[in-house]
């Protein structure tokens, strides 16, 4: 169980890591999701610094486990509303993201909580 938790978090940590920094970046391919689903360019900042914070505090959770469990909720948390966005504003094209983001934050939820 515990390499489970290793591998799926790492997996989680990176990806989230990698949308950060395209956040940041403010790169192309960010832009074109996010203004599919209505979000302005101004809020991108704040958005990469909740995934980072999300990344470090999952990372942080192998040394102390209710922080990474605190991530992993704040994870479910804005990938079911960023899933809920692309569903109200009908963007199905890119809805692989979010629902593969969810799923990802679920099992390192669920790992960070039993393992």
């Amino acid at each position: 169980m515990f390499i489970a938790l290793v591998a799926v978090t790492a997996v989680t940590i990176a990806a989230n890591a990698i949308e950060a920094v395209g956040n940041f970046m403010q790169a192309e391919w960010v832009k074109q999701n996010s203004h599919a689903v209505g979000v302005p360019d101004s809020w991108l900042p704040f958005l990469g610094f909740v995934k980072a914070a999300a990344a470090v505090g999952l990372a942080a959770g192998f040394w102390w486990r209710p922080l990474g469990i605190a991530a992993g909720i704040g994870l479910v948390v804005f990938f079911v509303l960023a899933l809920a966005l692309h569903v109200r504003e009908r963007v199905f094209h890119n809805i692989a993201g979010p629902i593969g983001f969810l799923a990802l934050s679920i099992a390192a939820l669920w790992l960070m909580a039993v393992a």
